[in-house]
């Protein structure tokens, strides 16, 4: 957890006392007040450091254009950018990350590959493999599968490295399309390259299979990941609980949480949602309260999702005073009901005839 507040807190209580804060001090509560927001404080910070007869570093300009990029100010920390550049200053690889980002985040993503350009053509700085990834990332978002790989072809001509988190993105864009066969061969060319798959490069691709109805390869996909020394995390034993939930494989599921705990796994809320939504759809609504009781003991709090789930597989099996029950108890514990979960009940209601008190 980043403390913030209580960083900045620390720096006025110096300030009173008379202790004077030097560059790196006030480079770390420039960066505090950036990501709060408080970009007006953070100049005012930047303005002591001039005040004071310091020379800004690398640290504290990237710093300030970052916050302004947090702020979707990408106009004006490109300006500062210039500014700075005009006085002599060098910005480095990760000042023009930040700048790069801040431009893609804005959907700008042609103005960061001109950037890109820049930066290489005037050789302000090297480029890196973190620059590309970003603008290939962005790319794909944008549906721009063709110039994504183009770009990626051309950072291998460079002879920049791809890494696991550029090749974790092609999977998924590839995923997404059901291209499970393409996103395949990208897993063999990584390894190929000597770059070792992680637990997102395993979970995306079990993702996908998922996606096309094929649980059983998702299945070996799970398995094989562990003979290569990838330990599943709970992100992808999730996946893979939920593509069997999914398929009605639900005794498979549970054979899959059980396993968890085996490897002295905590499930989360998540987790258990999952597997609570497949009992109740399943028609096996006596088995999930045994589940409930298990999340309180491991202080994995049921969800707003959880309740939906229960609520709704009440309703179903016409037991509507035990759903109305449970949404008593949801409301009590500060969990806000949506939609979902009224149209659920009155749909409920008007299936055992209270069409009245639907009303």
């Amino acid at each position: 957890m980043k403390h913030y507040s209580t960083t900045i807190s620390l720096f006025k209580q110096m300030e009173l006392k008379g202790i004077q804060s030097n560059l790196v001090i006030l480079s770390i509560v420039i960066n505090c007040f950036c990501h709060l927001h408080q970009m007006t404080s953070a100049f005012s910070v930047f303005a002591k450091i001039l005040k004071r007869g310091y020379h800004p570093d690398v640290i504290t300009l990237s710093n300030l254009m970052k916050g302004l990029c947090l702020n979707n100010e990408v106009k004006n920390a490109l300006s500062l950018h210039d500014k700075v550049v005009a006085q002599g200053f060098r910005p480095n690889e990760v000042s023009y990350a930040i700048l790069i980002n801040g431009l893609c985040k804005v959907g700008e993503t042609e103005a960061a590959m001109k950037l890109l350009r820049i930066i290489e053509g005037c050789r302000l700085c090297k480029s890196n493999v973190v620059m590309y990834a970003i603008i290939i990332d962005s790319l794909f978002k944008q549906n721009l599968a063709k110039e994504a790989y183009h770009l990626h072809s051309k950072m291998i001509s460079s002879s920049i490295m791809s890494n696991v988190y550029i090749y974790n993105i092609m999977i998924n864009a590839l995923c997404k399309e059901g291209k499970i066969k393409e996103a395949k061969n990208v897993l063999c060319v990584m390894v190929k390259a000597s770059v070792k798959p992680d637990n997102v490069t395993f979970g995306t691709l079990m993702g996908g299979y998922i996606l096309v109805n094929e649980v059983q390869s998702a299945k070996h996909i799970f398995n094989v990941m562990t003979q290569i020394g990838v330990i599943p995390n709970v992100y992808s034993y999730n996946i893979m609980i939920n593509g069997l939930c999914k398929s009605k494989r639900v005794d498979e599921a549970k054979n899959l949480f059980q396993n968890m705990h085996k490897r002295n796994m905590v499930p989360d809320t998540v987790t258990y949602t999952i597997l609570i939504d497949g009992l109740c759809k399943s028609g096996r609504i006596a088995d999930v309260w045994d589940l409930i009781d298990e999340m309180h003991d491991r202080n994995q709090q049921p969800n707003v999702i959880t309740y939906n789930c229960l609520i709704n597989a009440l309703c179903k099996n016409y037991l509507l005073d035990k759903a109305f029950k449970l949404f008593k108890k949801m409301k009590e514990k500060g969990i806000q009901p949506t939609i979902s979960t009224w149209n659920t009940l009155i749909d409920g209601m008007c299936r055992k005839g209270r069409l009245e008190k639907s009303r």
